[in-house]
């Protein structure tokens, strides 16, 4: 018997009474993880810091006014009401032992330590600035619905500031988005359509298709892990809208005021905006350093564990790794390798429970790509099709609605859809003064004295 098998008999033989499965993230690797194990003879805990399972890829729909936050976050417990196999835990997860197999846990500053027999990480990944964490006070990034709200209450406020008048009013009309992968495609698309199409006629003292809207990227090329054709045609897209598309431009600065850059040849830019938005890029979640620590694992240079072919730690039999915590085969981190993944650990565990302690390695299965630019604009692929315009956006309206969690969600989201993009209507478009200063101080714009006109 080689070693692995016997640690992974010794783990079998160790556990007494009902197998404890602990699963930590309650997104796309932890849920699908938790939903693989509900006829399973375990005892299932999932632990998260949020009470609700986020589908972060329509976040920016969120922000742009398109759909609410409960349209895309489904609460966990009622996702789960129906496996007695398993609960749900509120708090955040503060260290692992995996010498004890306890999972210490901080739930509004109480303390508690949750036992396992067999882990599944699944904390995913959060935001980064690459280096310049400086940029974080002035530029939104889009990771959570905190952010979202922020960023939706930013942009109907800088709308609302550009209707008194101001001196500076081109600065409330200017969006800066640095990133220009999927979320910065989709984002800047959607402010322009917001500014041009569903503002139309709101105003009085200026014309919202005047907003401008920067796309930002230090590469030269939109979703640069798209094909080369649709990587063109999404480029076409975002210029039909109106979105300016600055492509080899390094991001060097971000003040409350404006983006610097440098371009290609050295030389120098900036972009005077109070709103910016920042999707270029993640890094994993902070337990990924701790599970290498005691491992003795490698991370990759944006915090990702470098697993084993069945997505353990090595040396670690019981312990699964998943999704954007995950570094395999060069993954990306998309949803869909969550998914497949989480699903993955927890077939690993139900047969090894069930006497089969031979590992199976993870195979990805993958069904492509899609990013929706505006209304009736995508561009994507599923399978071995190439897909782009309407044909394409139809193709994402239904894949995305597949992957939603719940039918009230499923059914919400139709409907919010068919007010904004078969009508000109946006229901979330609610802000308040309270909402506007409960946000961090440096996140608010200036005051000026310019009365309306």
């Amino acid at each position: 018997m080689n070693a692995r098998k016997h640690s992974t008999r010794l783990w079998l033989e160790g556990a007494s009474g009902p197998h404890r499965v602990v699963i930590v993230g309650s997104g796309f690797g932890g849920l699908f993880a938790a939903r693989a194990l509900r006829r399973a003879g375990v005892e299932v805990t999932v632990i998260d810091r949020t009470n609700h399972h986020l589908f972060q890829p329509l976040l920016y729909q969120v922000a742009t006014g398109v759909l609410s936050e409960g349209d895309i976050a489904a609460p966990t417990r009622d996702v789960l009401r129906r496996q007695a196999n398993t609960r749900v835990l509120f708090g955040e997860v503060v260290h692992i032992d995996l010498d004890t197999r306890e999972i210490v846990l901080d739930t509004f500053g109480k303390r508690s330590r949750v036992p396992y027999d067999s882990l599944i990480v699944a904390s995913g990944a959060r935001q980064t600035y690459l280096g310049h964490d400086e940029f974080a006070p002035h530029a939104l990034g889009l990771k959570t619905i905190d952010d979202a709200l922020n960023l939706r209450d930013r942009i109907s406020g800088a709308l609302e500031m550009a209707e008194l008048g101001l001196e500076r009013q081109n600065m409330w009309l200017t969006f800066a988005v640095v990133g220009a992968g999927p979320t910065g495609v989709e984002i800047a698309g959607q402010i322009a359509e917001l500014a041009r199409r569903t503002r139309k006629r709101n105003y009085r003292n200026f014309d919202p298709s005047r907003a401008r809207v920067v796309l930002l990227d230090s590469l030269d090329t939109v979703l640069p892990t798209f094909p080369e054709p649709l990587q063109r045609r999404a480029h076409r897209d975002l210029e039909h809208l109106g979105v300016e598309v600055c492509l080899g431009r390094r991001v060097t600065g971000v003040d409350l005021e404006g983006v610097d850059f440098e371009g290609p040849d050295g030389a120098v830019g900036r972009i005077d905006a109070y709103t910016k938005v920042w999707a270029a890029g993640v890094e994993a979640s902070p337990l990924g350093a701790i599970l290498a620590e005691q491992s003795g694992a490698r991370v990759d240079r944006d915090g990702r564990v470098k697993v084993m072919p069945d997505c353990t730690l090595p040396g670690r039999p019981e312990v699964f790794v998943v999704g954007d915590l995950m570094a395999l085969k060069k993954l990306p981190g998309l949803a869909d390798v969550a998914m497949q993944s989480g699903a993955h650990a927890a077939r690993q565990i139900e047969r090894r429970v069930n006497g089969h302690d031979e590992p199976q390695p993870f195979v990805y299965r993958d069904s492509g790509q899609m990013a929706a630019i505006a209304r009736f604009r995508a561009v994507g692929w599923v399978g071995r099709v190439r897909v782009t315009g309407l044909p394409g956006w139809l193709i994402w309206l239904v894949v995305y609605l597949t992957f939603l969690t719940g039918f009230k969600n499923r059914l919400a989201v139709v409907v919010s859809w068919s007010f904004a993009f078969l009508g000109r209507g946006r229901r979330q478009r609610t802000i308040t003064e309270q909402q506007v200063l409960a946000r961090p101080r440096e996140l608010n714009a200036p005051q000026e004295a310019t009365p309306a006109r």
